[in-house]
């Protein structure tokens, strides 16, 4: 009977077992199964090779997962790429194309609603891109190139720096933060062409440096995570691209003077809380959201485990944050109590090179 019964136990475990893929500056992306159960992450495994392939995305419907990186064969403009890869059963990834990202060092990617257009952000020259997507879910020509141009008031802004691309809910607008320009840039999306068109933007103070952003579950605010000062600048959103900006917060103590940039920001899927990773301080800053207002309180500073966070994911649960730290080459979770908002002491990491995006599979 002892077979059947271990047999039973491995069949229980590998149900709640939820993979994660891992997006690096290596050349590889990797995979990782985490249990929701225990807050264990099983050591990562190479299930695909790219050049860089930083962030990821998955494809709404297809299983089709895309990479921004270095393409295999160089483009004769030195741009960077969006490569395609086929999601196997068993997670493994299949190459299946790629195409230029119209721009220098491709940083973030984000997939529409239908499955038919894919945004990048590149960062060196600031371009955002949108391509098309054939019917297996393949990068095409097509849609749009918007090249920027200015500058800001610090050293990292001598031009503009695109850093994000996200599509809201209505998969009617492109929002984009520049970090060279102080600016969040929101664009009219036409899912029908894939092109987008210049309608505005949420203003930072100057040199603040937008990174990220993120909504809140009801899409009423937006944060956006300012990687040169350090803060979080809060807006309220009326659902047709307009913002209006409401709260400045910082991510880090008031007696905290050493060099530290801030990198990924999330809401909680309860819509209560809101985290900030801080690389150099090596925190999460923790804060509850008031769901009236959309305005912050802090509530910690939170220890990730690692050094420079880049990149972190709260899980499906609610219940666990996987953090990348890409200086100490490692991933540690951390236990979150979904009715508080705090976060626990850093488990046992897992060594993983140049973590950069954690994304778990559908």
């Amino acid at each position: 009977m002892r077979f059947p019964i271990l047999n039973l136990l491995a069949l229980a475990s590998s149900a709640v077992a939820a993979p994660v893929f891992i997006g690096t500056g290596d050349k590889a992306i990797y995979l990782s199964d985490f249990d929701a159960k225990t807050g264990k992450l099983t050591e990562p495994v190479v299930v695909g090779e790219y050049n860089g392939p930083g962030f990821l995305a998955l494809h709404p419907t297809k299983p089709v997962l895309y990479a921004v990186g270095a393409p295999k064969t160089p483009f004769e403009d030195k741009s960077g790429a969006v490569a395609a890869f086929a999601i196997g059963s068993d997670h493994k990834l299949t190459f299946l194309g790629e195409a230029s990202s119209a721009g220098k060092d491709a940083c973030h990617v984000a997939v529409d609603a239908t499955g038919k257009t894919v945004a990048i952000a590149n960062y060196s020259d600031g371009t955002a891109t949108t391509l098309k997507l054939d019917d297996k879910g393949i990068p095409q020509a097509g849609g749009s190139v918007i090249k920027k141009t200015g500058s800001g008031p610090t050293g990292r802004q001598k031009g503009p720096h695109s850093h994000g691309v996200y599509f809201d809910k209505s998969n009617k607008f492109l929002f984009e933060p520049d970090l060279g320009l102080d600016k969040v840039f929101v664009y009219d999306f036409n899912a029908s062409d894939s092109t987008i068109k210049e309608k505005g933007a949420l203003v930072a103070k100057p040199g603040a440096g937008p990174r990220h952003m993120t909504f809140s579950p009801d899409e009423k605010n937006a944060y956006v995570i300012n990687e040169l000062d350090n803060t979080i600048q809060v807006a309220t959103y009326d659902g047709k691209g307009g913002f209006e900006a409401i709260q400045t917060i910082s991510t880090l103590p008031d007696d905290f003077k050493d060099k530290t940039t801030t990198a990924e920001i999330e809401v909680h899927p309860n819509g209560k809380f809101v985290y900030g990773s801080n690389r150099g301080h090596d925190t999460i800053a923790v804060y509850s959201r008031d769901t009236a207002t959309g305005k912050l309180t802090f509530v910690q500073f939170a220890p990730c485990g690692g050094k420079a966070p880049r990149h972190f994911k709260i899980d499906p649960s609610g219940k666990w944050m996987l953090i990348g730290h890409q200086d100490s080459n490692t991933i540690s979770v951390l236990a979150l109590d979904p009715e508080k908002g705090t976060l626990g002491e850093p488990s046992a990491p897992v060594s993983t090179p140049k973590p950069i995006c954690i994304l778990f599979a559908k």
